[in-house]
């Protein structure tokens, strides 16, 4: 029988992210990220929020770019797979940790502090970051879509060439 591990996080940093290297010289980031639902009380009838927070963490280039561009408060679109790890506490009991190992991040939200006032985004722009490089993926396989009937005139191209930013992508 087949099985999915995959969870979707968009969420806000709870705090700046703790970056670490290993020995090797990766890098390895753990952000905080809260979710919240919105609930109706079935006593009371009030709407409450509740907030949920999930350990992320992120490895390799991944990692480093976290680590560059997202702090607290930042909005995060983040794709990856639950994993538990089992530890010993500094007291020697036996302890469980559920976290997400990121594969995929978008952030979202305008560029705060960084000189410009670009919004964030669609998901499908191409500037998402992946734990793995494009090349070795296989290219998905679409059909094109039928012409429609009249197609209105394209947009005008914006002006990109009085942005002052310093991101690599």
């Amino acid at each position: 029988m087949a099985s999915v591990n995959k969870v979707i996080i968009v969420g806000n940093l709870g705090r700046d992210p703790e970056i670490r290297y290993m020995p090797s010289g990766d890098a390895i980031a753990n952000i905080a990220v809260a979710t919240s639902y919105k609930s109706k009380d079935r006593n009371t009838g009030e709407q409450k929020e509740l907030t949920e927070w999930h350990r992320i963490s992120f490895f390799g280039r991944l990692a480093e770019i976290v680590g560059q561009y997202l702090k607290k408060g930042s909005s995060v679109y983040v794709e990856g797979r639950l994993q538990t790890r089992k530890y010993t506490d500094k007291d020697g009991v036996e302890k469980y940790a559920t976290e997400i190992v990121a594969e995929q991040m978008q952030m979202l939200g305008g560029r705060q502090g960084m000189g410009g006032d670009a919004g964030g985004g669609g998901m499908d722009d191409g500037g998402g970051y992946d734990s793995q490089p494009q090349q070795s993926r296989p290219a998905p396989q679409r059909q094109a879509p039928p012409a429609p009937a009249a197609r209105p005139a394209p947009k005008p191209a914006p002006n990109f060439s009085d942005m002052d930013d310093d991101i690599p992508f």
